[in-house]
């Protein structure tokens, strides 16, 4: 009678084969190398607009005159306190795009690698890196327009700035070390923002690049 017991308990038994999550969370200071220039899609109100007011926003000729600083403005991610930030998943797309140069599958990146925010934007809800040194500047440049035109480009400019990122990370996948040196990798060959070395659209103008302080 006893020997049966023990057997259906054995039967009954299951193996754990899934262990918990093992994260970490590692904090790092970084600083500039190269200025750092922010554009944010700010013309989602303006077609929305558009859209509602159908064909009749066709027949309008009448143009506007341009308002600048409003360009500007609107270019920039501002969190619900009022500083100015960076949206966090710029840094988490870098290291990602950063694992193309050492073998790294970037799909396992993906469920590995995330970044802590320190604030929310105030108008579109956008998970913020805060910058913690530095102001920015209107910087005005000429750019060419997918359909060949050329306009004026109404961007924030920060010459120097800093901040500091909270990266949590799947310590069964990465190292500390891995996350540091991945995080360096992403600085210094990616980059955050307009005109960074990995741009989907162009080769970069050097803008964006940073450095571990740390």
């Amino acid at each position: 009678m006893a020997l049966k017991a023990v057997e259906k308990a054995i039967d009954n038994k299951q193996e754990v084969t899934i262990k918990p999550p093992n994260l970490q969370v590692a904090t790092f200071k970084i600083t500039g190398t190269a200025p750092y220039m922010q554009h944010r899609f700010s013309k989602k109100a303006e077609i929305m607009l558009k859209q509602q007011q159908g064909s009749t926003a066709q027949s309008k000729k009448k143009r506007a005159p341009r308002d600048f600083e409003k360009d500007y403005l609107e270019a920039l991610y501002v969190s619900a306190e009022g500083w100015h930030g960076i949206p966090a998943a710029a840094f988490r797309k870098a290291m990602i795009s950063a694992c193309r140069l050492v073998n790294f599958t970037m799909t396992r990146a993906k469920l590995s690698v995330f970044i802590l925010h320190d604030g929310i934007d105030e108008r579109e809800g956008m998970p913020l890196v805060k910058i913690t040194k530095g102001t920015p500047e209107r910087n005005l440049a000429p750019v060419r327009l997918a359909n060949g035109n050329v306009d004026i480009a109404v961007r924030p400019l920060w010459r120097e700035w800093q901040a500091t990122l909270r990266i949590r990370y799947d310590a069964d996948q990465f190292t500390l070390e891995d996350v540091a040196n991945l995080l360096e990798r992403a600085g210094m060959q990616v980059g955050v923002g307009e005109g960074r070395p990995d741009s989907k659209d162009s080769a970069g103008i050097g803008y964006g690049t940073f450095t571990s302080v740390d």
